[in-house]
């Protein structure tokens, strides 16, 4: 059954940060979100709306305001033939099967109804859509997608779950699975990671991953970032436990903190440029030193919209992984707007973090 979210009120298409805190706990506790709709505080066409909704086989989840709850509840009172009720301070329809602070369930035909209040500034009321399926998530590198997708096939029909195969940057596979009724999602990952013992990572979040291997190695990582401007630095600290791992790190966008900061030579950003491979050899040995860190991640190039040059176009970008006995540096080429090259260039580090040291992260 498919999960549609409903937002209704201006906050939800305005305020991207509330959007996104709830977004992420829907997925969280009630799992994939199919489509989302959104109605602004205007709009007079919900009602037409949800009573198309009520009668499909789908789990409605609709988030609204305090000043829109109750009108929400008599809308859909309206289009179930019902009544609104007061119980615990809400005015909430009669037939609602379940209620808790600032959300009731209700059942209607073939859908299922989660009707939650949500305003600036307040935590996420209790769920009471839960997750009908099993999920998991594996990740898979250095492996071509019909290659991943032929191995995985009969595994995925011996034990019973669907699998969906997408890709995060070039080299690293994001695989979704899906268990059917009597399917067996443990199994699957085990069997599969026998197959792929140095290519799959059994985890949903990557980040979270390397947080959990590096502290109970004891070991800690540090960045020196350019064009990617603190994003490795946030993918890791918005995550529990980046404190364990992470002391800190540094953004060097200027040539001048490269030389300060990181001891670059001056000579080298001179003859190669900012932006290349001799560049991130020594911002990756440079956060290294200054951190006394067991890895450094280094990033520099062009993100856009503007600043490149025939040799080095936007989108060109430099890549350093150091450990304290191992570094490697790669040239890249990517292609989007200035957001998503820093974004696939956040990753690639992380991919090539991964690579370094397959001992201890696979």
């Amino acid at each position: 059954m498919k999960t549609h979210l409903i937002f209704i009120g201006n906050k939800f298409v305005y305020n991207t940060s509330l959007q996104a805190y709830i977004l992420r706990n829907i997925e969280k506790n009630s799992g994939f979100v199919d489509n989302i709709t959104y109605f602004k505080d205007s709009d007079n066409s919900f009602f037409l709306y949800l009573e198309e909704e009520l009668h499909a086989l789908k789990r409605l989840i609709i988030v609204t305001c305090k000043q829109n709850f109750s009108t929400v509840g008599k809308v859909i009172c309206t289009a179930t033939s019902d009544n609104q009720i007061l119980k615990e301070g809400m005015l909430i329809p009669q037939k609602a099967s379940l209620f808790a602070e600032r959300c009731y369930l209700l059942e209607y035909e073939n859908s299922f109804i989660n009707v939650i209040q949500m305003d600036e500034g307040q935590n996420m009321p209790e769920l009471l859509l839960k997750n009908e399926e099993i999920r998991a998530t594996v990740h898979v590198f250095e492996e071509e997608q019909s290659t991943l997708t032929t191995i995985l096939t009969p595994i995925a029909q011996t034990y019973e779950v669907h699998f969906d195969v997408t890709q995060e940057v070039h080299g690293w596979l994001r695989v979704d699975i899906v268990s059917k009724k009597y399917g067996d999602i443990s199994k699957f990952i085990h069997s599969s990671k026998k197959l792929l013992p140095k290519k799959l990572i059994a985890s949903s979040n990557i980040v979270e991953y390397i947080i959990e291997k590096l502290s109970h190695a004891g070991k800690k990582i540090t960045f020196a970032e350019s064009c990617t401007g603190g994003l490795l630095s946030y993918y890791f600290t918005k995550h529990n436990g980046a404190s364990k791992i992470l002391d800190g790190s540094l953004i060097t966008y200027s040539n001048g903190l490269k030389e300060n900061w990181l001891a670059v030579d001056q000579a080298i950003l001179e003859a190669n440029g900012a932006v290349s491979a001799e560049v991130v050899r020594e911002m990756s040995e440079g956060a290294l030193n200054v951190s006394e860190a067991d890895y450094a991640l280094a990033v520099s190039g062009i993100a856009g919209d503007s600043g490149g040059t025939p040799l080095k176009p936007v989108g060109t970008v430099y890549i350093g992984v150091r450990s304290a006995t191992q570094h490697v540096e790669k040239h890249l080429h990517f292609h989007g707007d200035r957001n998503y090259i820093q974004e696939q260039s956040a990753l690639m580090a992380i991919k090539m973090l991964l690579l370094l040291d397959k001992e201890t992260f696979f």
